[in-house]
């Protein structure tokens, strides 16, 4: 069982074999997350790869004008800094952290001297690449079809995945950041999903109370991303030993 910050409360470092982690943790630098924190700038120079274990992180388009709008959220079930390893050393989003927390980093020498080697975590990262492009994919059309109350409800289930409780500590005027829209709009929609009681928000907390008719209210969206998600990054990833003494 995982104990308190361990790298193994990560779904993906729990997925490596024994030998593959082991030669990983010595490297592997546990840090405080705290919200707001920029983990990387748009256009910005990427030292590390983060491991989250606790916490969420937001990934941001950022436009000249300043004005930003999310493209993806990772926590326990991934890694940030997919640049690093998919041929670049920056990127044009910005991301920020969404949910307090704990993660571990790598740096990108370290992470690079694995990708040399050709394997298990080369494979994990790239099948999760995969089904982060997929969450971005879906993000951009549902900001563009549905409606606000069914964005919202997205997000909140995507976020609840990946913490351990059924609350968040966020702002309205954050979630309007996230999602690209104006506050008055999310608090709009905010009120709605209180109305029907799904959720309470009270000082910056919002609690699900409802999950099962939050999942009935959401648009198709969560349910493409998550299926992927499973799809590509199970427990127990096909073809590779789960077994770790």
């Amino acid at each position: 069982m995982p104990t308190p910050h361990s790298p193994m409360q990560n779904r993906l470092l729990a997925a490596l074999p024994a030998e593959d982690y082991a030669r990983l943790l010595p490297d592997l630098e546990l840090i405080p997350m705290p919200l707001g924190w920029a983990l990387y700038e748009s256009g910005g120079q990427l030292g590390f790869l983060y491991f989250p274990t606790t916490s969420i992180v937001s990934l941001l388009y950022v436009m000249e004008s300043g004005a930003s709008a999310e493209i993806a959220i990772t926590g326990n079930e991934g890694l940030v800094g997919i640049s690093l390893f998919m041929g670049g050393e920056t990127t044009p989003s910005r991301a920020v952290v969404q949910s307090a927390g704990n993660a571990f980093r790598l740096k990108s020498s370290v992470l690079k001297r694995e990708f040399a080697r050709g394997g298990n975590l080369q494979h994990l990262a790239l099948r999760f690449t995969q089904a982060l492009i997929t969450q971005m994919a879906q993000t951009a059309v549902c900001n563009r079809l549905h409606a606000l109350d069914q964005q919202l409800c997205r997000w909140l289930l995507l976020s609840l995945d990946r913490l351990s409780g059924n609350e968040l500590s966020m702002t309205q005027e954050l979630i309007a950041n996230m999602l690209g829209v104006r506050r008055e709009g999310v608090t709009e929609a905010a009120g709605k999903l209180q109305a029907e009681g799904l959720i309470r928000y009270s000082r910056g907390k919002i609690t699900v109370l409802d999950r099962a008719k939050l999942e009935r209210h959401v648009c198709e969206c969560y349910a493409v991303v998550k299926k992927e998600f499973d799809r590509l990054l199970p427990y127990e990833i096909p073809g590779l030993p789960s077994t770790r003494t």
